[in-house]
């Protein structure tokens, strides 16, 4: 079985190493996000603070979109997008990792503390049972402080994330 993760599609773009995991994940991205990374696309505002790392993040997030693009991959996304909560056949993304895109819904629960797409995976973790997986520093202090029912991982702890699943299946 693969470890599960609730995350943002730009993480892809972002952190590679998320696409070559040790071991079998799946990636859990609410639809919003994919959306999201044509803004990031079109946008000027540099995501990285080195000029070229921004430049390979942003080169990186145009193959994603095209990746997601091929007539295949979008018919899988397009079956969720009718139903909330619908969940897509999963896309393979390397030997060891898929995403399947979830079409999440924010019911604003979470108010002014979290915005829509920190609300949706919020939601989407609450409702899967599976950790979020974020780079988002101010964010897992807010999901603390706040008290809210979720697993977190910050990406820097990803090896461990999927070692600390692994060691919970077995014992």
């Amino acid at each position: 079985m693969s470890r599960q993760f609730i995350t943002e599609a730009v993480m892809m773009a972002i952190y590679g190493q998320l696409l070559v995991p040790k071991t079998p994940v799946e990636y859990i991205v609410p639809y919003t996000t994919i959306l999201e990374l044509y803004e990031l696309r079109e946008s000027g505002e540099p995501l990285m603070n080195i000029p070229d790392d921004d430049q390979h993040v942003k080169v990186k997030i145009g193959e994603l979109i095209a990746y997601f693009e091929e007539p295949l991959n979008q018919k899988k996304i397009r079956r969720c997008l009718n139903v909330p909560w619908a969940k897509s056949p999963a896309i393979l993304l390397g030997e060891q990792s898929q995403i399947t895109i979830i079409n999440s819904v924010d019911n604003a629960s979470y108010g002014e503390t979290f915005d829509p797409i920190e609300t949706e995976l919020l939601l989407s973790s609450q409702r899967e049972k599976i950790p979020i997986l974020t780079d988002q520093f101010e964010m897992i202090h807010r999901i603390i402080d706040g008290g809210i029912p979720v697993t977190v991982y910050d990406i820097d702890d990803f090896e461990f994330a999927m070692e600390e699943e692994t060691f919970r299946r077995s014992h």
